[in-house]
C-alpha cells in the first residue's frame, strides 16, 4: 500500500529551475532584501520541512518555518507580515493538507517555487481509528474534514498528511527535495547529492531500529490523542487508536470514548499516549478511567525545551522507546 514514487511532479521541478538566491528572516524586524548573502532561500511550512531542507542544504541554504517552536502547527494563522515577507522567499517547502493558512498564503503568493512534499510520496487514508472503527463502529463523525475556530477547512480527503512520521515516506520526500535543490541550484548539485544520501541512511537506519525494536511484542494496539501516528502503525503492523482526529483540536464524542474504553480491555492496552504540543487533558482523564499509565509519544511537529530529543531522530528514537514500553516488546 505504501507506494513508492520517487519523481517530482513536472510542476514542481519547472517552479524549482526558477530558483533565484536571497534571504528571509519570519521572525526579525530586520528582514535582510533578497539577494545580501548568497544562499538560496527556503521558507518551511513547520519542523519536518525545515529539518529536510536543513539537512539537504547544509550550508547552501538559509531555512526559516513559518512556524515557531512550541506552536501547534495545525493552528497556526500566517500574519500580514509573514505573507510578505513569503514574497520576498526563493522558495517554499511545505506540507499541502495539514496547514489551510499556510496552503492559502502559498497558494495566492507570486513566490517562484512551491515544493509541495505531499507531491512526493503517495497518500494513504487514516481514519481516527486503524481497525477497530469496522469492527465496534466508531459512533461519531467522519474525521477527515474539520473547520477550525478560525472557519478554515481541514480537508483530508486526499490523504493523511503526517508522512514524516514513517521513516521509509520521509525519506521518499527527502530524496524528491534532494532532487529539486540539485535542479534549482546545480553549482551545489554534488553537496545536495551527498547530504540527500546520508539523509536517507540516518532514515533506513532508523526503519530498520524500529523494524527490530518492535518485533517481539505483546500487544498491537495503541492509543493516542490525536490520529498523527497512521502512517507509523501501517509501517510496522501496528493498531493506532486515536481519541480525536486528523486534527488534535476535534473533541471526542462520549462514544468514542466508551470506545476506547472497550478496546483498551479488549487488546490489553496498557497506555494512553499524549503530546508535547497538545493538552494532556483529555488523555489523562481516559487513562484515570481505565487504570491506565499515560506517557508521550511524539508527533514531532515541533521541537521545544519538553521535547525528548534535540531533532527529529532523537525524538522518534524516544518514541521508539515509548512504544517498545507500552506494547510490552522485548
Amino acid at each position: 500500500m505504501n507506494v513508492r514514487r520517487r519523481h517530482i511532479s513536472a510542476v514542481a521541478l519547472t517552479a524549482v529551475a526558477a530558483l533565484g538566491f536571497g534571504t528571509l528572516t519570519a521572525c526579525s524586524s530586520d528582514s535582510a532584501a533578497a539577494g545580501d548573502t548568497g544562499t538560496f532561500d527556503v521558507v518551511a511550512s513547520f519542523y519536518p520541512m525545515a529539518f529536510l531542507a536543513e539537512r539537504i542544504g547544509g550550508e547552501h541554504v538559509h531555512v526559516t518555518s513559518l512556524t515557531q517552536p512550541g506552536q501547534e502547527p495545525h493552528d497556526l494563522e500566517i500574519s500580514a507580515r509573514q505573507t510578505a515577507q513569503l514574497e520576498e522567499a526563493d522558495a517554499a517547502l511545505y506540507l499541502k493538507g495539514l496547514q489551510p493558512s499556510v496552503d492559502e498564503a502559498i497558494g495566492q503568493s507570486p513566490i517562484a517555487t512551491k515544493i509541495d512534499a505531499a507531491e512526493l510520496t503517495a497518500l494513504e487514508e487514516h481514519g481516527t481509528e486503524a481497525g477497530h472503527g469496522e469492527e465496534h463502529g466508531d459512533g461519531h463523525e467522519d474525521e477527515h474534514s474539520h473547520e477550525d475556530e478560525h472557519g478554515h477547512d481541514h480537508d483530508h480527503e486526499g490523504g493523511d498528511p503526517h508522512i514524516w512520521l514513517d521513516p521509509v515516506k520521509y525519506a521518499e520526500v527527502a530524496e524528491g527535495v534532494g532532487k529539486a535543490f540539485q535542479k534549482a541550484d546545480p553549482d551545489h548539485a554534488a553537496d545536495y547529492r551527498k547530504n540527500t544520501a546520508t539523509l536517507v541512511k540516518d532514515l533506513e537506519a532508523l526503519d530498520e531500529k524500529f523494524r527490530t525494536g518492535l518485533t517481539n511484542r505483546t500487544s498491537d494496539v495503541f492509543v493516542t490523542t490525536h490520529a498523527a501516528f497512521g502512517y507509523l502503525a501501517e509501517r510496522y503492523g501496528l493498531t493506532e487508536e486515536a481519541i480525536s482526529g486528523l486534527d488534535p483540536d476535534t473533541e471526542p464524542s462520549g462514544a468514542r470514548v466508551k470506545e476506547l474504553q472497550k478496546i483498551a480491555k479488549d487488546d490489553g492496552v496498557t497506555t494512553v499516549f499524549y503530546e508535547t504540543l497538545v493538552s494532556d487533558k483529555t488523555a489523562k482523564t481516559l487513562a484515570g478511567d481505565t487504570g491506565l499509565k499515560t506517557d508521550v509519544l511524539d508527533p514531532v511537529e515541533g521541537i521545544t525545551d519538553h521535547s525528548r530529543g534535540e531533532d527529529y531522530f532523537q525524538v522518534m528514537e524516544a518514541n521508539l522507546t515509548a512504544l517498545r514500553t507500552a506494547l510490552g516488546a522485548r
